[in-house]
């Protein structure tokens, strides 16, 4: 079965510096398309921030698929990292119905809910956060319909991108806060992506067997990703919108939206509450509505799977 909508079937990776808001527009985004229709599935891929399954409006955060995979090669088990070893995770294509309950979770919305896993819990010693990157990288879930949009909230930074998450997404989405580093991060997002579609290849000289390197290689080369699209986020007044605004354009990036600066919200985060707000709603529906007009005018690569 097949959708006409424009967003069916996309997996969107959110992306920005650390604390410029990408679980809030995570969120919000994910309730826009829940209320347009789509099942939603968030994936938690930020291995040292916490609060996004509370901000969902769910109680209990569900187990990590780490546990789920079997651990981290650090601690001895079979998940590595996509830089040493970008050989796909096994298994990592499932159903939702298939997974334990623990380990998966659902907000009173519909929208459903996954965590890579955090760093904290594994102690001292546990080695980086690369499993978790492969985790979110190579999962697909099949049982969620044809109309379904996965959304993954990244962390902080630029590490997962150079550790392959680019190459699975569809579009990148750059979270924007009136700050000179979430401007640059954006602007370098979108760099690192125009290299991927002119074929610039992974850095691959650390890998010894031929093998692996024509497989990172082709990874890139077949990435689906279209491009970076930015959303402003904690805006205090237009002129400062419109200098953002500005600023990306220069550089060939564009804004599909943006969210006002509110404290209701970030009172929200601080108690652990469910993130809402009448007036970033809307905001938040023209955001999608943006990307619908995106993904119709633009020649998809690739669609990947949900």
């Amino acid at each position: 079965m097949t959708s006409s909508k424009p967003l069916s079937g996309l997996r969107v990776g959110v992306f920005g510096k650390g604390g410029a808001g990408k679980s809030t527009v995570t969120v919000l985004v994910a309730q826009a398309l829940r209320a347009r229709g789509h099942p939603v599935l968030v994936v938690d891929a930020d291995s040292t921030n916490v609060g996004l399954a509370g901000a969902l409006g769910i109680a209990r955060e569900p187990e990590p698929l780490l546990q789920y995979f079997g651990g981290a090669v650090f601690s001895g088990g079979p998940v590595t990292c996509p830089v040493d070893d970008p050989v796909p995770l096994a298994d990592a294509t499932l159903a939702l119905s298939d997974l334990p309950p623990a380990y998966v979770a659902r907000n009173p919305d519909g929208i459903w809910f996954v965590a890579a896993g955090k760093l904290g819990p594994l102690g001292p010693g546990a080695g980086c956060d690369g499993p978790m990157a492969k985790i979110v990288r190579d999962l697909r879930v099949t049982d969620l319909g044809p109309d379904a949009v996965v959304l993954v909230d990244h962390k902080a930074g630029m590490e997962d991108s150079a550790r392959g998450a680019l190459t699975t997404i569809d579009w990148a989405v750059a979270v924007v806060d009136p700050t000179t580093a979430a401007l640059q991060m954006a602007i370098h997002l979108s760099r690192m992506i125009a290299e991927i579609q002119t074929g610039i290849p992974p850095a691959t000289r650390h890998l010894e067997s031929p093998r692996l390197v024509d497989l990172a290689v082709r990874q890139f080369r077949e990435a689906p990703v279209q491009d970076v699209l930015a959303v402003l986020n904690r805006v205090p007044d237009a002129r400062t919108e419109d200098y953002l605004r500005a600023a990306l354009a220069k550089r060939g990036v564009s804004v599909i939206g943006a969210l006002r600066e509110t404290p209701t919200l970030q009172g929200q985060w601080l108690r652990g509450e469910r993130l809402h707000s009448s007036l970033l709603g809307a905001d938040a529906a023209a955001i999608v509505r943006s990307l619908e007009a995106c993904c119709t005018t633009v020649e998809p690569r690739r669609r990947s799977a949900s």
